[in-house]
Order: C-alpha cells, then structure tokens, then sequence
C-alpha cells in the first residue's frame, strides 16, 4: 500500500547515495536488493516517480490557443488557451472522493454484516500483514477498483488490473465533463463571458462562437480526463513512492502555483515597463 512505501522512502534514498559512493564494494546481491526489494521502495520506485513527474509537466505544455479580438477596441487582440488539462486535477480528486466514501461504506458494511451477499459485493476486507489496524481489499467492487500491488499481482490476475484501467479512465472522463458544466467553464459558459466583454474569434460569427468553442472544450475536458486516470494507472502500475493519485495532484498543484507566479512576474514587469 502506499502508506509503507512512503515510510521508508527517504531511507531508501540515503541507501542508494551511499550504495553509489562505495558501488566497488557491494556485492551483486546487496544492489539487487536495493534496486528490486519487496514492499518496500527501492531504486526502480524512486525512477518511475520522477519519470511519472517528468511526464505530467511534459503534458501540461500541450494546449490550443484560440485567437480572440475586441469588437470595440480596433487593433486589441488576445487569446483563450485551452490546456490538454482543462479541468486540473479536479478528475482525479472526485475520483478520489468516489473511492474513499466508498471503501468507508464497505468497511462498516463489513465489520457487522461480513456475511452478506450484498455487503461481500460491495467489498470484502481483512487485516493488512504489515499491521497497524490498516485493513485491504481482497475481494468485491472496493478490491478491483483498488490498484494491483505489483506487477506479479498483474500477471496473477490480470482481470483486476484490466477492470482497475477501465474504472480510472471511464471515471476520469466522466467526472471532468461533469466538471465543466457545474463549474461554469463549458462551451456555453466561456462563449457567455466572451460576448460580455465584446470580444470575438476572428473570421467567425458570433453566434457562431459557441459552437466553435465546442468543437475543443468538451473534447479537451474528455480527453484530459482520461490522460489524467491513465498518467495515475502508469504511475500506480510501475509503483512509483506514494500513489498515482497523490503524484498527480502533487505535480498539479506545484505546477499551478508555479503558472500563477511567472503571471504575477509578468504583470509585474509590464507595470514597471520592463
């Protein structure tokens, strides 16, 4: 689970430090150890985390940038980008939601009704071996939509891993269309803050505006969600420190926060005539 790899992640890092300074000296044994461990992270965690992360700011680049010009103002342009990520990280953290409550409603289901048919669907729950009164899934709904373990866990049940892809993909792009219609960033939405303040697309109508604007932001809102649930399966499937979903928001967040400083810099620069 993800709880013990991060435990002894930083321990993991110390050893690989001191593993590279003194790489002469260790038998091939002792770096097999280190790189391919069990249940614990080792050197092949720690990469798949940096690549995973290298991968989401790669992607976060991707973006179709619509031209918008005033109606009023003669000669003022602008532009409306729309990120391959349009709606975030918002997905993965309702998809996220989604998980918790549910897992939550099958453990207390379980612990006075474990023999119930419809409760055993839901989820069937037993202590974890590494203890601390953490329970895990082993069987029902709560268990096929929990991460495989590893990729032996994989080849032993490759169903699980197959319905585990299908859930995150179908439940990404579900819940980041349901996003931009209650969010008020749909086609509809963004074409009405458009028109108030008299701005239009060039070599376009603007009753035509709206449908242009559908032709990428519902397809962007889809497909982002579904790069998301599958950037969280990749990362969950090479099992990178953590979780998918905690690198993804991780790596999202950070990201956002870095897009509003170089904005504020920006504004900055141009206000001092820089």
């Amino acid at each position: 689970m993800w709880f013990e790899k991060t435990i002894y992640a930083t321990d993991n890092i110390t050893g690989l430090s001191r593993g590279l300074e003194n790489r002469s000296r260790i038998t091939p044994t002792i770096w097999q150890s280190d790189d391919y461990r069990q249940n614990l992270p080792n050197v092949t965690n720690l990469l798949a985390t940096v690549l995973i992360f290298l991968i989401v700011i790669y992607f976060q680049g991707f973006r179709v940038v619509l031209p918008v010009r005033s109606k009023n103002a003669r000669g003022q342009q602008g532009s409306y980008p729309i990120k391959l990520f349009y709606t975030s990280n918002m997905p993965i953290i309702l998809q996220s939601a989604l998980v918790s409550n549910l897992y939550f409603i099958s453990q207390l289901l379980h612990r006075k009704y474990s023999g119930n048919f419809i409760v055993n669907l839901l989820g069937k729950w037993k202590e974890s071996e590494y203890g601390g009164g953490h329970s895990i899934p082993v069987g029902g709904i709560a268990y096929y939509i929990t991460a495989p373990s590893s990729l032996a866990d994989m080849a032993a049940n490759p169903f699980h891993a197959l319905f585990y892809l299908v859930f995150m993909l179908s439940a990404c792009a579900l819940f980041s269309k349901t996003w931009i219609e209650v969010s008020g960033s749909s086609a509809r939405d963004v074409a009405k803050q458009l028109k108030e303040q008299q701005m239009v697309m060039p070599g376009h109508r603007e009753s035509n505006l709206q449908k242009e604007l559908n032709r990428y932001i519902p397809t962007a809102a889809a497909f982002g969600g579904i790069c998301i649930g599958a950037l969280t399966v990749l990362a969950d499937f090479m099992g990178a420190i953590g979780s998918g979903t905690g690198i993804l928001l991780a790596v999202t967040i950070i990201y956002q926060y870095f897009e509003t400083f170089e904005k504020e810099r920006a504004s900055e620069l141009g206000f001092f005539g820089f």
